[in-house]
């Protein structure tokens, strides 16, 4: 895999900042938006340079969040209004790009 360029981390910052709110999108999304290979890219980069972010909006495509942060990012997503039945977010109800 090659590696992740600087600009390449800047353009998935400039997508998952501009996601509105009650809005999520997967990790594949973002990736095909930034150009990216695989969403795995947008996982690394999520977890070592998003904290300044709305995080909580990016999403599996299963529409469950990550165990480790499922109740936070839940309850955060909830606040927004996104529709969750059964710890899963309605993808078809809110999800921002496709």
């Amino acid at each position: 895999m090659a590696a992740t360029t600087e600009a390449q981390v800047e353009r998935v910052r400039e997508l998952v900042a501009a996601i509105p709110p009650g809005r999520v999108v997967t990790y594949g999304d973002i990736a095909a938006a930034a150009g990216l290979s695989s969403p795995r890219t947008v996982g690394w980069i999520m977890r070592t340079d998003s904290a300044d972010l709305p995080w909580h909006r990016v999403i599996s495509a299963s529409g469950k969040p990550a165990p480790h942060l499922a109740q936070r990012q839940l309850r955060l997503l909830a606040a927004e209004g996104v529709p969750i039945v059964d710890g899963r977010v309605d993808l078809r109800a809110t999800r921002w790009l496709q």
